[in-house]
């Protein structure tokens, strides 16, 4: 079914814009008829059962088809294309959906513990029935169709609203059979827990909606790049013989297939400019025909025929590796003066250690100058090392 349904309504290259978009809205319409179906067949059963529990459940049902809905709209708005008010495109508005539906997950679960407190504490009969017993059964099979497809439509375009949708699905299996069991041990020992395992349904619901605004809240607020996108750009620059090394690379995201990258590029001062720059225009070229990044090189011309130069780079990388093996340095220049000479370079550091620049250079400096004959003096500009891995 899930073939099929792709094939007929999603078909096409996984990786186009238009493909996604569809892939998204096949998604939503999917979920909204199948959870509007279960949730007018649980309503009426827990109507007429007098379950909390299962009353709970369909407004879940209801819930997750007004999710369906968001999620259609929001794949629907992130495939318009880039205007005047906003140059980088729309496709934010898919992180913005599941963001939405995570906040209405929070709420849901919000008045389904509400409710199931008062069912714990005033205590009523649920009746069993066979039909009831069905209805649970086959609500149970068809979320868990649910997950399924949505998980292979997650994966197959990369989508974390759709994973995080598969995800609810799933979670809604178990809430279900945690609804049949209360019905199941009610029968069998008389023993009223259907407010109890309502409440465990609702801390269920609660940490799936938190745990959905924290992924889609973390694209939006700017995470690093993932070590698989760095891979796909810093391939690129390698496939380029003639830079030397590579630096401050950092990756925008404006929603899926809308990312833009800059990296720094060293090449040899004495190559010519012209040629360099004609080098770098073909590789953000390369960059956005193979993998659809918006990639920007800064060229940063760089000695290679120095040999005071070089010793003393070699002689600032070794007394950093003393104080911390992970930091590096990059651009770095050399301005000799008659008493003292000036080294120049930017510094990449940890998070972590980004709060002891001064301490860092401090150490940098007297290890220098406890060596060296001549004073030297470190101009420094301290990055982030996760821009430079």
């Amino acid at each position: 079914m899930t073939k099929l349904l792709i094939r007929l309504f999603a078909g096409g290259d996984p990786g186009q814009a238009a493909t996604r978009a569809k892939t998204g809205k096949l998604s939503g319409i999917v979920g909204i008829i199948c959870n509007i179906l279960l949730c007018g067949v649980k309503l009426l059963i827990g109507t007429v059962s007098g379950s909390v529990s299962i009353t709970a459940d369909a407004m879940n049902n209801l819930s997750d088809a007004t999710s369906s809905v968001v999620t259609l709209v929001g794949f629907r708005l992130a495939e318009k294309p880039a205007d005047d008010d906003h140059p980088y495109g729309h496709a934010r508005y898919e992180y913005l959906s599941g963001l939405a539906v995570a906040a209405m997950i929070i709420v849901i679960g919000f008045e389904l513990a509400k409710s199931s407190l008062e069912k714990i504490l005033n205590p009523t009969s649920v009746a069993f029935s066979i039909p009831l017993v069905l209805v649970l059964v086959g609500s149970a099979l068809v979320k868990l169709w649910l997950f399924w497809f949505n998980r292979v439509l997650g994966r197959r375009i990369g989508s974390d609203a759709l994973l995080a949708t598969a995800a609810d699905s799933r979670n809604d299996v178990a809430a279900t059979g945690a609804v049949l069991l209360a019905i199941l041990v009610e029968h069998f020992t008389s023993w009223k827990i259907d407010g109890f395992m309502g409440m465990g349904v609702a801390v269920f619901i609660l940490y799936s909606g938190v745990s959905l605004a924290k992924q889609t809240i973390s694209p939006l607020l700017g995470e690093t790049a993932s070590p698989e996108l760095q891979g796909l750009i810093l391939d690129v620059v390698r496939s380029e013989p003639k830079i030397l090394g590579y630096h401050d690379l950092m990756v925008h995201d404006y929603g899926p297939g809308q990312r833009f990258a800059s990296i720094h590029v060293e090449m040899d001062e004495k190559d010519s400019a012209l040629e360099c720059h004609e080098l770098i225009d073909h590789l953000e070229r390369v960059c956005l025909r193979e993998h659809n990044i918006h990639l920007v090189i800064h060229y940063d011309p760089v000695v290679t025929d120095d040999p005071e130069l070089t010793r003393m780079r070699a002689v600032v990388q070794e007394i950093l590796e003393a104080i911390d093996s992970r930091i590096s340095i990059h651009d770095f220049r050399m301005v000799q003066g008659k008493e003292n000479t000036n080294l120049i370079f930017d510094m990449a550091l940890p998070g972590e250690l980004m709060k002891q620049q001064k301490e860092i250079k401090r150490k940098l400096d007297d290890g220098l100058n406890s060596r060296e004959s001549i004073t030297y003096h470190t101009v420094v500009t301290f990055d982030m090392a996760s821009f430079n891995e």
